[in-house]
C-alpha cells in the first residue's frame, strides 16, 4: 500500500484508531493510550494567529498526555503562511508530559488547506532530541524545513513527504546515526520547490554505515531519478534491503538500464518503480531481472517534451 500524499490520518495511524481533537461537543474522549490523537484547527483558513497553540494547550490540559502513544498534527492556522515552529517548541517543551509517545506525524494537511509545497515547516530536530524514545517521525511539507544531524537510538521510521526536500535536510539525515532505523522515505522533489539535493548528498545513506537496521529505503519523487538509480545500482545498502522504492519520479530507460547493469535485486520483496517513463522492452527486462520480487511499474507514462514527478506543488 502506497502512502497517500493527502492522507489526513483521521481514521488510523501507527496501528491505532484516530480520535480527532477538539472533539464534537457531546463526544466523550477515549482513554488516552488507546488511540492516536489528531490535533487540528477546525477553521484553520480563517483562524487567528496563535489559534493552534491554544488548541494544543487545551489538549495538554484535558487529555492524560502521559498515556498518549501517537500524535497526528493536522492543519494549523494559515499553514501556507505560518510555520510549525511554535508547535514543535510546545511539544518539545512538554516532552516530559509524553513519556509514552512513540509516533508523530507533523503536517497531515490536505491540498484544499495548503498544497504540499505551501506548507510552512520549521526545524524539526527538537522532536528527535526531546523524545529519545520516539520510534516514528513523519513530516509533510518542505518549505522552511530544517534538520540537524542527530544520534537517536530508537527511531524506526523516518519519512519526509515533500515536493522539494532541502539539501540541508538530506545531508542531515545522511549524517545522522540511526542504529534502529528500519524505514526511510525521502520525497526529494524538484528544485523549483526547494528540492536542491544532489546524488552526492545521498552517498552516506547508500553506504549504509549509519543505518545498520534499514530494510526499507525510498528515494522518491525526484526529477533526477535516473541518476539516483545509477547510484543505487552499486550501493552497499541495497543488499540488505527488503523494499526499495524509486517511485513517483522521472525514472526512464536510462535508470532502468543502470539497475539492470548493477547488483542483483532478486532478494528484494518489493521494488517500487511506479510513476515512471520506462518503455515496454525495459519493463520486461526488469520483470525478469528481479525474479520473485514484487515489481511495481504502475503509472507508466510516455516520455515527451515534458516529464514530471508525482508530487511537486
Amino acid at each position: 500500500m502506497h502512502p497517500d500524499p493527502w492522507d489526513l490520518y483521521d481514521e488510523r495511524y501507527a496501528g491505532l484508531d484516530v480520535c480527532v481533537f477538539p472533539p464534537d461537543d457531546d463526544e466523550k474522549l477515549p482513554a488516552a493510550g488507546t488511540v492516536a490523537w489528531r490535533i487540528a484547527e477546525p477553521d484553520a483558513y480563517d483562524a487567528e494567529e496563535g489559534a493552534f497553540a491554544g488548541t494544543l494547550q487545551v489538549f495538554l490540559d484535558q487529555v492524560a498526555t502521559e498515556e498518549v502513544r501517537a500524535l497526528v498534527i493536522g492543519c494549523w492556522e494559515q499553514a501556507y503562511d505560518t510555520d510549525s515552529s511554535v508547535i514543535v517548541s510546545m511539544l518539545a517543551d512538554n516532552a516530559k508530559r509524553f513519556p509514552a509517545l512513540r509516533a508523530i506525524f507533523l503536517g497531515a494537511i490536505q491540498s484544499e488547506e495548503a498544497e504540499i509545497s505551501w506548507i510552512q515547516q520549521s526545524d524539526v530536530t527538537p522532536l528527535l532530541t526531546a523524545f529519545p524514545q520516539l520510534e516514528r517521525l513523519e513530516v509533510r511539507g518542505g518549505s522552511g524545513l530544517a534538520l540537524s544531524p542527530v544520534r537517536h537510538e530508537n527511531l524506526r521510521v523516518l519519512r519526509f513527504e515533500t515536493g522539494g526536500l532541502p539539501a540541508e535536510v538530506v545531508r542531515a539525515v545522511a549524517a545522522s546515526d540511526l542504529p534502529a532505523l528500519e524505514h526511510l522515505d525521502l520525497w526529494l522533489g524538484v528544485d523549483d520547490y526547494g528540492g536542491d539535493s544532489t546524488v552526492a548528498d545521498l552517498a552516506p545513506i547508500l553506504a549504509g554505515d549509519r543505518l545498520p537496521a534499514l530494510r526499507h529505503l525510498g528515494l522518491q519523487d525526484s526529477d533526477h531519478q535516473d541518476e539516483i538509480a545509477a547510484a543505487v545500482a552499486a550501493a552497499p545498502i541495497v543488499a540488505r534491503l527488503d523494499v526499495l522504492s524509486l517511485a513517483m519520479g522521472t525514472l526512464g530507460d536510462e535508470g532502468a538500464e543502470a539497475l539492470l547493469s548493477g547488483q542483483p535485486l532478486g532478494h528484494l520483496k518489493v521494488l517500487d518503480l511506479r510513476h515512471n517513463y520506462v518503455t515496454d522492452p525495459l519493463a520486461e527486462r526488469l520483470r525478469a531481472f528481479v525474479g520473485d520480487a514484487e515489481l511495481d511499474l504502475e503509472e507508466r507514462k510516455e516520455r515527451d517534451d515534458w516529464i514530471y514527478v508525482s508530487v511537486a506543488e
